[in-house]
């Protein structure tokens, strides 16, 4: 991929630690959609040759998926994002399932809510925020026992995250599959690889998955595409009803240019997948251990679990872009404000909170099974972009940062901030990054 030519200065410059969030439009996926945005405008669901040429278009896309998923095309169903594969998944379409679905308790909040709405049961995790295989096969067998007229249906699915999204770390879904083929044979296993699709290899990931989640933006495709796969041996009713599109499982008329720009983006990812996380991992790596050092107080969140932090020579443990911190002596609200002035983008938890800072469900999941989380937490998530510079710039912005609100922690006004509510310069390594507004991306 082309990393764009740095046009600002280095008082003006801005280092995208928040990958995790979103990502940038590959130029590859810009390209593919751009004839869909105005000369080939068909729509797919007529018979003419404009809508033919979109038909094709729609085709060619899905059995890029496919291949690169591991699936057959007929599988594959294109959605509005992560969201919306999730929430079809795991409610299985209008009516829902009857049963009752499970997941863990660090779900996306798309699988969680859904769960909730449902009246579905939710698993303890281990201190990495990993599914405890222990406590799924004890429900499993509870409810495949309780499930009788007078107690109420069994087990209808079970969902779990490939890689979660605030810490990075990875579920075996084989093995979770293994505890459903012993307790529970036939209940589906659902998967959300939206974080995942990036940086692991999904096709043998989610192989064991008979639902599987990804969301464009994640990987530089654009925003408000998605994808389900839906395995064959699946019964799933339609989400939207309507004209019955995509095989009947998804109405409403195709976005043909979002598909497009999709299999674009997933097509690039692909291909560079191995070299981009070979090297990102090694800027990661460099990051955690520079700020994680004297004098700056910060500590992995996953090696203050007593488990082990990421290493990057170990694809098992964490996803390669991820660096989740626990900063001592601060408060989340002006750390995140001070470092979007010093024009270091990064997440305080996970970026589907509405911009609004909040007690982190993945951290308090984490906790009570024994992990100490005290501190403000930080997530930065690098990318293909990433450069050894702009690491540079982020350790000198947070040292600068850090130190200047546990000078000021004492002090009730938001440190940093002037009485007019202009905010004077952070030193970063370049020299001064100066703050253009208030409020965090």
């Amino acid at each position: 991929m082309e990393i764009p030519a740095q046009r600002r200065s280095e008082s003006e410059r801005v280092v995208d630690l928040d990958h995790a969030a979103t990502t940038r439009l590959r130029p590859e996926a810009h390209a593919a959609m751009e004839p869909f945005l105005t000369d080939r405008y068909g729509n797919p669901s007529g018979a003419h040759a404009t809508a033919r040429d979109a038909v094709r278009a729609l085709d060619e896309a899905r059995e890029q998926v496919a291949e690169h998923l591991g699936c057959a095309p007929g599988e594959v169903v294109f959605t509005s994002g992560g969201t919306e594969a999730d929430v079809h998944a795991v409610s299985g379409g209008l009516p829902p399932r009857s049963g009752v679905p499970i997941c863990p308790s660090t779900e996306h909040h798309a699988v969680l809510a859904t769960v909730d709405v449902l009246g579905g049961t939710v698993l303890s995790v281990d201190r990495a925020g990993r599914i405890d295989l222990d406590d799924l096969r004890t429900r499993l067998a509870w409810l495949r026992t309780a499930a009788t007229e007078e107690t109420g249906p069994g087990p209808s699915v079970v969902s779990v995250m490939l890689a979660n999204n605030e810490l990075g770390t990875i579920n075996d879904l084989d093995a979770v599959a293994d505890v459903l083929a012993d307790v529970a044979p036939g209940v589906p296993l659902h998967t959300d690889a939206v974080q995942a699709a990036p940086w692991l290899d999904v096709r043998e990931r989610a192989a064991a998955a008979d639902m599987v989640s990804i969301s464009a933006h994640k990987f530089g495709g654009p925003r408000g595409s998605g994808v389900l796969v839906v395995r064959d041996r699946v019964d799933i009713a339609p989400l939207l009803h309507g004209g019955g599109q995509e095989r009947g499982r998804r109405s409403g008329t195709v976005d043909v240019a979002g598909a497009v720009g999709l299999a674009a983006a997933l097509a690039v990812t692909v291909a560079d997948r191995r070299a981009t996380a070979e090297r990102v991992a090694g800027l990661r790596n460099d990051l955690l251990s520079r700020i994680t050092a004297a004098p700056f107080a910060v500590r992995s969140t996953l090696g203050a679990t007593g488990w082990p932090p990421p290493s990057g020579d170990d694809p098992d443990e964490v996803l390669p872009n991820f660096a989740h911190v626990l900063v001592a002596d601060v408060d989340p609200e002006p750390l995140m404000f001070l470092l979007d002035a010093a024009g270091v983008r990064a997440s305080s938890a996970s970026s589907c909170s509405s911009g609004a800072l909040r007690p982190s469900h993945v951290l308090s999941a984490i906790a009570a099974a024994g992990a100490g989380v005290e501190g403000a937490a930080l997530r930065l998530t690098l990318g293909p972009e990433t450069t050894a510079d702009d690491v540079d710039h982020a350790v000198a912005a947070l040292q600068a940062v850090i130190g200047r609100l546990r000078q000021h922690r004492s002090n009730p006004v938001v440190p940093g901030v002037a009485p007019d509510g202009s905010v004077p310069a952070v030193p970063t390594a370049g020299g001064t990054a100066v703050a253009s507004g208030a409020g965090h991306s």
